[in-house]
Order: structure tokens, then C-alpha cells, then sequence
């Protein structure tokens, strides 16, 4: 347990998202995980029906009784709700994270297509906390969001890399083509990162296990670009694992341990 991982998220009760995807998932890949919880969305495979905040002293409560104890190896945020919450999360990782790789979900809509930020919170969501991301991995539709662009050409990667993040993971899996391309941009390359389409409906919580994905490996030493390879092949043999579940009414989570459970 000599790898530990931070997860400052949301909570998901049927499993597939949030905080509880992220101990799944830096468990299954090696690494020990450490949680603050942000907000308190109910929740199913269906969707959210309600979110329930958690105050912004609480959250640095948290937070701060973690780094007095714990130095994590990497950070991964998730959802974080509200603006308020942005800042203090952002106050505290300056105060205590110093050199901690952090990588960055912009969650602002669920699978579902619940909203998970809300709409104020986006600018300073871009001001404070961006630029102190080692990697964000917004889907499309939130990239979209982060540098207004509403045409339906191609992403402006570069504008994203202007945030002020050091690198983006562009994901592609709403693109709606045969191959799931994910672009990892820093301000000197682009890579596309490819695997095949799977087609099930288990896709709750991909962004999720995906990004926790990449900080174990980053937490572990990897460079961010081959964490990033690495996590992009777990996630897809953790979907395609779970094609032969049914777990809710909904869109099913993925296969965490499908490698510990063969």
C-alpha cells in the first residue's frame, strides 16, 4: 500500500460513479485510496433525482484532517457542485498539495444527463481551479462548455490547454464513431489514444474510472501520458467485462475487478 490515491468527489449509492468508483477502481489497479466527499447526490443506473449539498467547511474539514495525517502520491477531483466548494478546495490544495500531481474531472452532467455543477460555479470552476490541474479529462459536451463553443466542428484543443491545465485528456466516447478516440494535448503535442467501440449500455461512471485510473498510475510513478495509455486500456476491458451483467434498470456500471474476479 505504498501508492496512495485522493479522491475528492460525489457519492454514488448504486456503486458505478463517484467516490465508490474511485476506491474500486485505485484498489483494483494497485493503490490505496484516501476520499473527501463533496456533495451528496441520490442516485441510480437511471439517474439523479436529487443532490443534497455538503457545506464548504466541511469539505476543508475534511480535506485538512486528510494532510495532517496522509500525504496522498496523486489527486483526483470529481464533482464538486457548487462554487463555493470549488474554492475551498482550491485554497486547501494550494495550502497542503504542493507537487501532488492532480488530475481534474470537469463534471458538470451526469450519464444521465442530470446536471452536477451548477451553471455559476463553471467560471471559477475555468479561474481557480483549472490552472492547478496536471490533467483535466472533459467528455465533449463539457469541453464545449469550458471554452463556449457550441459549433458542432471540431474541438478547439488548444483553447483548452489555454485554461492553464498542463494537459488535456479529450474524451471521445460521445462522438459516435466505431472507435472510442480519446486526444491526450499538452501546449507541444497531441496523441490519440484508440480502441474499439463497445456496444452496452454499461457505461456509468466511465469518466469517473477512467480519470482514477490514470492517477493510480500516476501515483505510481508513471509519466501522465503513459498513465494515461494504461488507464484507457483498463477502462475499456473494464466495459467490455461487463457486457455480460445486468446491474439496474439503467445504464450498468463497469467491471472494476474484472482482472481479481476472472
Amino acid at each position: 500500500m505504498r501508492h496512495k490515491c485522493l479522491s475528492i468527489a460525489g457519492f454514488d449509492g448504486s456503486g458505478g460513479a463517484g467516490i465508490q468508483a474511485d476506491i474500486k477502481t485505485f484498489s483494483a489497479t494497485g493503490s490505496y485510496a484516501l476520499t473527501v466527499l463533496t456533495a451528496l447526490p441520490i442516485q441510480n443506473t437511471c439517474g439523479v433525482t436529487a443532490c443534497y449539498e455538503i457545506g464548504s467547511k466541511q469539505v476543508e474539514a475534511q480535506l485538512i484532517s486528510i494532510f495532517e495525517d496522509i500525504t496522498p502520491d496523486a489527486i483526483k477531483i470529481g464533482m464538486l457542485a457548487n462554487a463555493r466548494v470549488i474554492e475551498v478546495v482550491a485554497t486547501c490544495l494550494s495550502k497542503f498539495a504542493t507537487n501532488i500531481p492532480i488530475v481534474l474531472v470537469p463534471v458538470m452532467v451526469a450519464t444521465s444527463g442530470d446536471r452536477l455543477l451548477d451553471p455559476d460555479a463553471v467560471d471559477v470552476l475555468k479561474h481557480v481551479l483549472i490552472p492547478m490541474a496536471d490533467l483535466i479529462t472533459p467528455n465533449l459536451p463539457e469541453a464545449r462548455c469550458l471554452i463556449a463553443d457550441n459549433s458542432a466542428d471540431d474541438i478547439d484543443m488548444d483553447a483548452l490547454i489555454d485554461l492553464g491545465c498542463k494537459a488535456v485528456l479529450l474524451k471521445g466516447g460521445h462522438a459516435g464513431t466505431d472507435h472510442a478516440i480519446d486526444w491526450y494535448v499538452t501546449s507541444t503535442e497531441k496523441q490519440a489514444l484508440s480502441s474499439p467501440w463497445i456496444h452496452t449500455k454499461n457505461t456509468h461512471g466511465t469518466g469517473c474510472t477512467l480519470s482514477a485510473a490514470i492517477t493510480s498510475f500516476v501515483a505510481q510513478g508513471m509519466p501522465m501520458m503513459e498513465a494515461c495509455q494504461h488507464a484507457k486500456s483498463y477502462i475499456t476491458k473494464a466495459i467490455q467485462a461487463s457486457c455480460q451483467y445486468s446491474i439496474g434498470k439503467g445504464a450498468g456500471p463497469v467491471h472494476h475487478f474484472y482482472d481479481w474476479w476472472a
